[in-house]
């Protein structure tokens, strides 16, 4: 049955999306205003003005903790917009009393107007001298800007500002170009004028702070909010938010069109303690996500004002199978158990819910490959006989314990268990595993198929998975500027890849409930699945609205729907412009001329694997120090192993270092490929894991191994005591129905 659903507001009741929607209708004005920043007129300049005076007296937006100043910083310039050019940059001077700036100009022009505070500014006309670098400066008017009032400053106007009075001072300042765009702009030794130099931008030039209160009411008032952690995957691992999702800074150009899709999402960007989230928010807000701030004093911010911090990866859905054994008290079995009823020829089946190429990677010998979301749509051929015990294994718990759970919520008469603790145990207990094995997916039978959709349109019934039409997710569409939309295809890849609806996703079901948070960044989105069989999508919806955080919606695509075939197309934004880029032959020869040396910025599980001859491996928010060691006169060459990675770092280290830097075209495998030198192993790893959480399973010294896995294990047991520390999670659970009255 379709549901009526009622268009609601999400521009947001804090100040800080109230005053993202207010910058957002400020610049809209001022691009229509002023099309062309480098040809304004004072004319064009004058209404712009009266709009920042507007913006500036909505005081109430600004609040003095998102703009902190301090006795240690007395002064501080806070960026809110800026288009990747550097055209229409605005942003919130921030000072205590006796702030002053000496006699400067722009070189583009610049408006001012008061939140709070005065900030008296001085004009000064400039006049020559027969010292070419001398010239004189005499005063013209004072303006005190004060809430209400502006100042206008052409690109050769000079003039000094002071905040006078006892109050701090909360300054609106917008210029045509951006503060680090401005290379010409001078600076005089003093009010008359005398010797003048150009001078750098501010050191630092932060963005809107949000406190760790204000953050853990944010992710508790059913509003949309993304929490990203932009250290590399390996070090967030380490010690996070427990709903922040790992989105490296320099992998942000790959990540974020996908993971945060709506520009306008209130975003909070999260390190460890406060000292690289800065530059990532000046990617974000260049790139055009509009609603951006920073968690003040970052994890450690977070740590110290009495709030959780977990480790791992995946933990919101891995703290969920957890409550689901927990609470449910899903059953098991021990790997010995297993392993004796196989042995003497039970009737019993082993079901791995891993992806495919994970249980090609290993698996249990007598296994089946089951992905999560096919168990219920595919369950019925592998164990047709209701006699049958089927056990759900994984490599640890989580995907075991879901997988069981699934197959018992969804009602099979078999007995259903998980295996405790995957083949961790297994191997734990002395025992192998098989390498290189594939079981094909079976397809279900007519009579198969009616009972698996019956059983999955009762549980996604009982979650409160809603099904759309096609009229409610043209309409979803259709609000996308005001709330967050992800579509996801969550059949097999062979069937994704065969042909899909235009603009979908793909993120098999299984996954999707395991890894939630690579998917989906947003809490508070809508999900809509699409519905291709009557089960997959079903199953999969039912997880995720237990799992909390996302509206959960159903598609169930036409009779005969416009088709896609192949991959889901990968859209990189560019936040600087492009590197050179070299073919694989080039590369080698400037690196046989002793010219270059070639960095792998990807995964340090897969340089290990193989990697270009003689390259050196770091994750790229380390490359700059690595980088300042080479000679001047190096070639710095960059790959990865399709190469996209590597032309998206590139463009930020030479723009970062002013070095030569070329990216590798095609990647490493386009040097394979050619039948270049290749190379595998360790040497040349220079960051080891900050680039993903190291698994136990890549030990080859069994002691390290077990002891690997064993720390894991109880890590993942004690996510349900983190969770009650926690607080809400937004897990609810399905209930047992009621039994028929009478």
């Amino acid at each position: 049955m379709t549901q009526t659903h009622v268009s609601l507001d999400f521009s947001g009741s804090d100040p800080a999306s109230r005053r993202a929607s207010a910058v957002a209708a400020f610049l809209a004005t001022a691009r229509r205003l002023v099309p062309d920043p480098e040809s304004a007129t004072p004319g064009q300049l004058r209404g712009v003005a009266q709009a920042l005076e507007a913006l500036g007296l909505q005081r109430e937006l600004f609040p003095p903790e998102h703009f902190p100043v301090s006795a240690d910083h007395p002064a501080q310039v806070y960026r809110l917009s800026e288009e990747p050019d550097g055209r229409y940059a605005l942003y919130v001077s921030a000072g205590l009393p006796g702030k002053a700036q000496p006699p400067h100009d722009h070189t583009t022009w610049a408006l001012i107007a008061g939140i709070r505070g005065n900030e008296r500014n001085v004009l000064y006309r400039r006049g020559t001298t027969t010292d070419p670098l001398r010239d004189t400066l005499s005063a013209e008017r004072t303006v005190d800007v004060v809430p209400g009032v502006s100042v206008q400053l052409s690109p050769t106007d000079v003039h000094t500002i002071e905040l006078v009075g006892d109050e701090p001072g909360l300054h609106l300042h917008f210029y045509g170009r951006g503060l680090e765009r401005m290379p010409e702009r001078v600076v005089f030794e003093g009010l008359a004028g005398g010797t003048y130099r150009t001078f750098a931008p501010p050191k630092s030039i932060r963005h809107p702070l949000t406190t760790p209160q204000a953050l853990k009411a944010a992710l508790a008032d059913g509003e949309e909010i993304a929490v990203l952690d932009v250290r590399e995957t390996g070090v967030f691992a380490h010690r996070h938010l427990l709903f922040a999702a790992s989105a490296p800074a320099w992998r942000l150009e790959l990540l974020i069109d996908r993971l945060v899709p709506r520009r306008g999402t209130r975003t909070v960007l999260v390190d460890g303690d406060e000292t690289i989230a800065h530059e990532a928010a000046a990617k974000l807000v260049r790139l055009g996500w509009r609603n951006v701030s920073v968690l003040a004093g970052g994890t450690d911010g977070w740590a110290a004002a009495g709030y959780e911090v977990f480790s791992g990866t995946n933990v919101p859905s891995k703290a969920f199978g957890e409550v689901i054994e927990h609470e449910k008290h899903t059953p098991w079995i021990t790997s010995q158990e297993l392993h004796d009823r196989v042995g003497r020829g039970d009737n019993i089946v082993v079901v791995d819910s891993r992806t495919p190429e994970e249980f090609a990677a290993f698996s249990l010998p007598f296994a089946h490959s089951l992905p999560g979301a096919e168990l219920v749509y595919r369950i019925g051929e592998i164990a047709p006989d209701p006699d049958t015990f089927v056990v759900v294994n994984c490599a640890g718990r989580t995907r075991s314990i879901v997988g069981a759970q699934t197959l018992i919520d969804a009602g099979i008469p078999n007995r259903v268990a998980s295996l405790r603790n995957g083949t961790m145990d297994w191997l734990l207990t002395g025992r192998t595993l098989a390498h290189g094995r594939a079981t094909p997916l079976p397809e279900p039978s007519a009579g198969t198929l009616a009972a698996a959709r019956e059983r999955a349109a009762c549980v996604a019934r009982r979650a409160g998975v809603q099904r759309i039409d096609a009229a409610g997710l043209a309409r979803f569409e259709a609000e996308t500027q005001e709330r967050t939309l992800y579509r996801f295809d969550v059949r097999t890849q062979g069937e994704y890849l065969a042909g899909h609806l235009e603009g979908w996703r793909w993120a098999p079901g299984g996954q999707l409930v395991q890894a939630t948070d690579e998917y989906a960044g947003t809490r508070g989105a809508r999900i809509v699945l699409a519905d291709w069989d009557g089960v997959r999508a079903l199953t999969t919806g039912a997880w995720l609205a237990q799992l909390g955080g996302y509206e959960v919606y159903v598609f169930t695509p036409p009779a005969l729907p416009a088709l896609v075939a192949g991959p889901e197309p990968l859209r990189v934004l560019a936040s600087h412009a492009p590197a050179p880029a070299v073919s694989p032959q080039q590369a080698s020869t400037l690196l046989q001329e002793g010219n270059a040396v070639v960095f792998d910025v990807d995964r340090r599980a897969a340089f290990e694997r193989q990697h270009i001859d003689g390259a050196r491996f770091a994750v790229p928010d380390r490359l700059a120090a690595f980088v300042a060691d080479l000679p001047a006169a190096s070639t710095v060459l960059l790959t990865s192993p399709d190469g996209v990675l590597a032309r998206s770092v590139a463009a930020e280290l030479a723009a970062r270092t002013g070095r030569d830097v070329r990216a590798i075209a095609g990647g490493s495998s386009a040097w394979a490929a050619g039948g270049l030198p290749l190379a595998h192993g360790a040497e040349g790893v220079l960051t080891g894991d900050d680039d993903h959480w190291y698994s136990p399973y890549a030990h080859s010294d069994r002691r390290l191994r077990d002891a690997g896995f064993q720390e894991y294990l109880d890590w993942e047991l004690g996510l349900v005591a983190q969770l009650e520390r926690e607080g809400a999670t937004g897990i609810r659970l399905l209930q047992p129905e009621a039994a028929p009255a009478g």
